[in-house]
Order: structure tokens, then sequence, then C-alpha cells
């Protein structure tokens, strides 16, 4: 099994690397192959809806999206992290999850969903409940912790000291990984939930 870990800090050892480690420790016990992307420190603009990916089946703007959209394909689950800035994710971050999830048309459904926040005091709340949108518009199952899954600390290092969200990355690991198998086991027996044709209505017709 794999799990694909998008860091969206753009300071590689910072605080969000270290919750990060928490659980790229348990998954290895766990015998589940992790890969992170660093990508809150690269150059990766928005969305521009311009459809291109309807067509050539990946994004017009060939970064590190494009990049991911395969190890994504690949993984069993999806972590995402950020910084709290503004009370919200990391704007980099943003753009390319925006990008990730429109561009890519596989399946995601029954893909385990995590998202970590990290702060030196307040957004956390607010930055979670952002990132898990993107799990829940895409039928992917959102694994949880004894508590919202985030992490203190303000200068780099400080989360080291936060004993309580340190073990709450832990946990989130382990259940993440007890979700995965589980899902491949339904898998194997049921398949995958049915599913109807969508229906696509607006607000004026």
């Amino acid at each position: 099994m794999k799990v694909l870990i998008i860091n969206g800090s753009p300071r590689k050892g910072g605080n969000t690397a270290i919750a990060l480690a928490e659980m790229e420790k348990v998954f290895a016990k766990n015998g589940i192959e992790t890969e992170t992307m660093q990508i809150g420190n690269q150059a990766i603009r928005g969305c521009i809806a311009c459809g291109t990916c309807a067509k050539k089946g990946q994004c017009v703007f060939d970064d590190a999206v494009n990049e991911a959209a395969p190890k994504f394909e690949e993984a069993d689950g999806l972590v995402v992290a950020s910084p709290v800035y503004y009370a919200s994710a990391n704007a980099t971050l943003i753009a390319f999850l925006d990008r990730l999830f429109y561009s890519t048309s596989f399946e995601k459904r029954m893909k385990v969903g995590a998202s970590v926040v990290v702060a030196r005091r307040g957004g956390l709340s607010a930055t979670f409940d952002e990132l898990n949108k993107y799990f829940t518009i895409s039928s992917m199952p959102v694994a949880s912790s004894f508590y919202w899954n985030s992490v203190h600390g303000g200068a780099k290092g400080d989360a080291e000291q936060d004993a309580e969200g340190l073990q709450c990355m832990r946990a989130l690991a382990e259940n993440m990984s007890f979700l995965m198998k589980s899902i491949a086991l339904g898998k194997e027996k049921y398949g995958l939930p049915e599913q109807e044709p969508r229906a696509f209505t607006n607000f004026i017709r």
C-alpha cells in the first residue's frame, strides 16, 4: 500500500515536516510506503478554467501538479499538510490542490484522505475544514484522530514540544492505515459502491 504526502510548507524541515515525520514512522511500521512532495516552495499558479485537461488528460501548466497526478492515482491514501496563513492554507497549496483534483479524471472513490494543519496559535480549525473539502467532493473517506489533526509551533522546531499534537499525528496514521487496509479488503470482496449517473444542475435552470 502507498500514501502520497503533500507538504504545503515552503520550509524544509519545519514544523509541518515534523508533524508529517510522526505519521511516516507509523506508516512504515504498518508496512505502508510513503512518498512526500514538498510543493509550498514552488511557483504554482492557480486554475484558469481553460478546459484543456478534459481534452489532454492533464493540466495545461506542466509543473508539480502533473508530476503528482500519477502518484495520486497509484496511491491508496493522500495526506495534505499545510501551515496556517491568515486562518487559511498556504495559497500555493490551494492552487496545487484545485488543479490536481480538477484536472485528474481517475477514480478517487475510497482513496483515504487526511489533512494536517500546523500553526503558532489560531486558524487551525478553519484550515482543517478547508483542506477536507477536497476529499469530501471526491468520495474519499476522511481519516480522523482523537482530536482535530493539528500541531502547534511557531519557530522552526517548536512542534517537537507539542506532545499532544504529535500523539495526534501518530493516532491519525494508525487510523488511516487501518482504514486503507479495511477498504482494500472490502473492495476485494464487494467492489466499489454503486454510483448513479451524475445529475448536473445550477441555479438558473
